[in-house]
């Protein structure tokens, strides 16, 4: 049906048509906003648990870490079940704490914000994901 025509019909098979088109962009918007599983539910360790909310506090914004999909920095999901992270160093907690205290390219670092504690929750968290 063209599209002048739809703006002719009936309002039943409109609302119908409206309805078809904006089906997908409800399904797809869907997949972004999962619900958050509590820490039992994930099966955290409660230095994991703490190093997840560092991660809800400084990294969340930029990276996500239950999605493939990227935000303003790449998502974190699966990052020490490569070999290499994303920027092409290897995949282990002194790189990826090098990055976290001094920061590369785009990622500021948090060397100054995050003490030794808070670092090593945070890595721990990571290796869950």
């Amino acid at each position: 049906m063209a599209a002048c025509q739809l703006f002719s019909a009936p309002r039943p098979l409109r609302s119908l048509a409206f309805l078809l088109a904006l089906a997908p962009v409800l399904v797809f918007s869907a997949c972004e906003n999962e619900v958050r599983k509590s820490d039992a539910e994930l099966g955290l360790n409660p230095q994991q648990a703490s190093g997840r909310r560092v991660f809800d506090s400084y990294c969340a914004r930029c990276h996500r870490a239950y999605s493939s999909r990227d935000l303003q920095g790449p998502s974190l999901q699966g990052m020490f079940r490569k070999p290499y992270l994303s920027s092409g160093l290897p995949a282990n907690d002194d790189r990826a704490g090098d990055i976290i205290r001094y920061g590369r390219s785009k990622m500021p670092g948090y060397g100054q914000v995050l003490d030794q504690q808070q670092l090593a929750d945070l890595l721990a968290y990571l290796h869950t994901l």
